[in-house]
């Protein structure tokens, strides 16, 4: 995201902390955005009944959400037909927009377009889904999301399975020289996200692990310096 780095001088790239709302109490949106004030990010996952087995959220709560918070956002489209509907979320004033590759039919025309309205571009990929083919199109990302879990539903365990896949997108990130987020997502606790980080994601989504705790802005600071410890 655009503001800055925590201050850790031991970790070059910082770690990023962006708080799922798919755990929250969405009767009280306004009050649960209140609560992770010292998050990187809100993350918000859209999802259709059709790409992934469960609805949640669509535009007219995103366009609720702006208004209800100065964090950035950070939308994950878990729908079919991201061509058509991504940049929608985009004008509305998403920070960054997050389409699943297996949804978009022209992956770099919808980068392009996302990035075209202010937004930064962000492509996901799940646990079975491989990394190398669209190691090419690294360039046109700000963002890449590799699941740890299924998509659909909070709450599920982390996939150790998509640790060698991490290692090898940051392989690939830095030789690019490309300055690329690499986000996962997918049960991410204290355990959990110093393996991930390990194997070189900096960005990560945590639902459960923030709002199912008494405080959670104090659980996003123990996420976020869990790795450095």
């Amino acid at each position: 995201m655009s503001h800055a780095m925590p201050h850790h001088a031991e970790h070059s790239r910082g770690i990023h902390i962006h708080p799922s709302i798919l755990s929250a109490d969405f009767a009280r949106l306004a009050e649960e955005l209140a609560r992770i004030r010292n998050a990187d990010a809100v993350h918000v996952d859209v999802m259709d009944n059709h790409f992934v087995p469960n609805l949640t959220l669509g535009l007219p709560v995103v366009q609720a959400i702006r208004r209800a918070t100065d964090l950035p956002l950070d939308v994950h489209l878990m729908i079919q037909d991201a061509d058509r509907w991504a940049p929608a979320y985009a004008e509305a004033g998403a920070e960054s927009v997050t389409f699943h590759a297996e949804a978009a039919g022209a992956p770099i025309r919808l980068a392009r377009e996302l990035r075209s309205h202010g937004a930064k571009a962000g492509m996901a990929l799940k646990p079975a889904t491989a990394v190398e083919p669209y190691l090419d199109m690294l360039e046109e990302l700000d963002l890449l999301l590799l699941m740890t879990v299924e998509p659909g539903f909070g709450g599920q365990p982390f996939l150790d399975v998509v640790l060698p896949k991490i290692r090898r997108a940051r392989e690939a990130l830095d030789g690019s020289g490309v300055p690329v987020a690499l986000q996962v997502d997918g049960g991410v606790t204290r355990d959990t996200i110093m393996r991930a980080a390990e194997a070189g994601a900096d960005v990560f989504v945590a639902g459960s692990a923030v709002y199912g705790a008494a405080d959670p802005e104090a659980a996003i600071d123990e996420l976020r310096s869990a790795p450095l410890r």
